[in-house]
């Protein structure tokens, strides 16, 4: 559970209650006035139980559980929800239900179970595709929704599997749009007040006409059970993200190549604007495509390939959604005036492996804490656009399920770790690993990012 009360919807394996729900139907769309049960015994059978394991890989457990795992040799690693898209049995739940697992198991709420196989996951998003092993076997499967649709004070349910117990079902309300719980730079969920618990994760949540308007991911809580707060992420960011792992097997969101930060009242004053919006940008990238196109420090970023911009999530989704390559226009606030200027947007994934070096660590990278930390190198500078006399250790990646995500980005550079000079990465990660080890609590760290140099606490 995170410090501030947020919680992945991680499944319990304690309990393992098997539900028979009804007979299979196709899902199909519904009126408001749909009664509620029929509505119910249609949706279900595309709502599945998920569970993962992985081979046990030796312990210095003793007990019963330990003579379990190892006389059939594997280990849970989760329990969770997902629902089916495609007669054929693709399956969308969290990644956080499969993570770490190299078999994973869809159980049907007929009882039929079947071996699925991962297509495709992404960490930001939280989000995982899974295609059921079957032969000729046409499964039930739901609608993608409008999650504009479901306004504040629409009626939505959730079917999922929590504590285990597949096919249950709650009903509430939409209780706001577009929070931001800090779990990553994509946050947009719906809230929802329809009881959320744990191993509902990768649910659908439902609006009154059976379409998916959002896929249950988070709760707030401070006990771990369910207390009316509940997230979702909104179909249509789901949507996007499922086809690209579908087509690709992973994502290929667009990139712009600048830091942003919302801009205050007092900044918006100071630089002609009626009122604070827009995204003020703090750092432009060398060698990016905001670079290219003019854009520079202190602009305002007002307009994206033709959306208004409000706020710096309003741009990191637009820049995110725009097809890689696409030639499109950006408008921003500069010297009182609107400037438009015309940008290629590059891929996100492409720069950020670039600059890392892959998806495995590289000989000279080091990792800890949920970083991978490097020295600033020619390459490194050049890929996050920092100066030449740079010194520290940078980030060149951020895990997005660790508290380091929550303060850091790639492209920071630690200056200091509880007072201490860094200069290595491996001096870095020798530091957070003997805190951790203290069991110390947070640290304050030095940070710079850009011509900003702050402070944060960070959790080794």
């Amino acid at each position: 559970m995170k410090h501030n009360g947020l919680s992945r919807l991680f499944g319990a394996m304690a309990l393992g209650v098997a539900i028979v729900a009804a007979p299979a139907m196709e899902a199909a769309a519904h009126g408001p006035q749909t009664n509620l049960p029929d509505l119910v015994d249609e949706l279900s059978p595309a709502v599945v139980n998920i569970s993962s394991s992985q081979a046990v890989r030796g312990s210095g457990a003793t007990g019963e559980l330990e003579s379990l795992r190892r006389k059939f040799g594997r280990q849970p690693v989760s329990l969770g929800s997902g629902f089916i898209i495609d007669a054929n049995g693709v399956v969308v739940t969290n990644n956080h239900v499969i993570d770490n697992a190299d078999e994973i198991t869809v159980t049907l709420n007929d009882g039929r179970e079947f071996t699925a196989k991962l297509r495709g996951r992404d960490r930001e998003t939280d989000l995982a595709v899974l295609e059921i092993q079957s032969s000729g076997v046409r499964f039930p499967a739901v609608k993608w929704g409008d999650p504009d649709d479901a306004r504040v004070g629409s009626d939505v349910i959730a079917i999922g599997n929590p504590f285990g117990l597949g096919g249950s079902v709650t009903k509430g309300i939409v209780s706001a749009r577009n929070r931001d719980i800090n779990s990553g730079q994509y946050d947009d969920f719906i809230q929802t007040d329809a009881s959320i618990n744990r191993g509902n994760s990768g649910g659908p949540l439902f609006d009154m006409r059976g379409s998916v308007v959002g896929v249950n991911t988070a709760i707030f809580s401070q006990t771990g059970g369910s207390v009316g707060v509940g997230f979702a992420i909104p179909a249509d960011l789901a949507q996007t993200v499922v086809s690209q792992l579908l087509e690709f097997g992973e994502t290929r969101r667009g990139w712009l190549g600048v830091s942003i930060e919302d801009i205050t009242a007092e900044q918006a004053s100071s630089l002609g604007l009626r009122r604070p919006e827009g995204a003020l940008v703090s750092v432009v990238r060398n060698n990016s495509p905001a670079k290219d196109a003019g854009v520079t420090v202190n602009d305002v970023i007002v307009e994206f390939n033709r959306k208004p911009i409000a706020s710096q999530r309003d741009l990191t989704r637009a820049v995110a959604d725009t097809p890689i390559g696409k030639k499109t226009t950006v408008v921003v606030w500069r010297d009182g005036k609107r400037v438009t200027l015309n940008v290629t947007v590059d891929r996100r994934e492409t720069r950020i492996l670039a600059a890392t070096g892959g998806p495995a660590l590289r000989s000279n990278a080091f990792s800890s804490a949920g970083l991978t930390l490097e020295e600033p190198t020619e390459e490194i500078r050049r890929a996050f656009g920092l100066p030449a006399g740079v010194e520290g250790v940078v980030v060149t990646a951020v895990d997005p399920d660790s508290p380091a995500a929550v303060v850091l980005q790639p492209g920071d550079v630690i200056l200091e770790i509880g007072w201490e000079r860094m200069t290595r990465p491996s001096a870095a990660v020798t530091k957070l690993d003997k805190l951790r080890n203290l069991n110390s609590g947070p640290v304050q760290i030095y940070v710079q990012r850009g011509d900003l140099l702050f402070y944060e606490s960070l959790r080794p």
